[in-house]
């Protein structure tokens, strides 16, 4: 049975990535920083996989934290063999670069970059004794060709620095059986985190040029494609499930 590690696993898209894990007989951990509440609810939605699935609260920006939270899982599981990078902080507000304050920068920076890292450096060991791994992390629309985004740029610089460290790493630690890629979601807005295709498709999205939003389904379905053990030829790889829509030029 495989392992996966997914940071801040407790709402959203990391939602249905765990479940569809799960569903397909994965055992997983979920870090969170502060969910208690949606922890509870998820306990039991999912209680008859409780022997296959832990949570651990955990700040993925505190490195101490995530080396806890990664002994606990190779105390009870003995592996991680998939690393899911969900984690990932966000500036709703539409603001240009010089009305950012420090703070922000950083926490996107910190958040959505450095705690990569922390993790890669975690977990990659572990990888390398087994020698298989399988590493995602998260983007945006154009981040492989490091485009403007404005009204993000903190977001973004975080986001285009991650596909370099992606590459890397998936060229450093190939010869251990690891592939790391990034996914890059589109325009996936509130419900629609957690609803599945054919929810979607009941929902007529004219912004879309497929013609629905996006969906956490679409994620988890491309997610898991990326982690089976006979995916080994993609790596190094941005992949977008976009449905077609510009995210980065819509408030020009």
């Amino acid at each position: 049975m495989r392992h996966v590690f997914l940071t801040a696993g407790t709402k959203g898209l990391g939602v249905k990535v765990v479940e569809a894990f799960l569903q397909r007989g994965y055992s997983v951990t979920v870090t969170y920083r502060s969910d208690e509440k949606n922890i509870q609810e998820l306990e039991k939605r999912w209680s008859h996989f409780a022997q296959n699935l832990q949570f651990i609260k955990a700040d993925v920006t505190n490195k101490e934290q995530i080396q806890q939270a990664v002994n606990r899982t190779i105390e009870r599981f003995g592996k991680i063999d998939i690393l899911i990078n969900n984690a990932g902080p966000y500036v709703f507000e539409r603001k240009k670069l010089l009305d950012y304050d420090e703070d922000e920068w950083y926490r996107m920076i910190e958040g959505n970059l450095s705690a990569v890292y922390h993790l890669l450096k975690q977990v990659v060991p572990h990888m390398r004794k087994q020698r298989f791994g399988r590493i995602v992390t998260y983007g945006f629309q154009g981040a492989n060709s490091a485009p403007g985004w404005i009204y993000r740029s903190a977001y973004a610089a975080a986001k285009v620095g991650l596909v370099s460290l992606m590459k890397t790493i998936s060229i450093e630690e190939a010869e251990y059986g690891i592939t790391a890629n990034m996914i890059c979601p589109g325009n996936i807005l509130g419900e629609m985190k957690e609803a599945t295709i054919a929810e979607a498709r009941m929902l007529p999205d004219g912004e879309t040029p497929i013609g629905r939003s996006g969906t956490g389904e679409d994620i988890a379905r491309t997610v898991l494609f990326l982690c089976e053990d006979d995916a080994d030829m993609v790596t190094g790889t941005v992949v977008e499930v976009t449905g077609g829509v510009d995210v980065i030029h819509r408030y020009r």
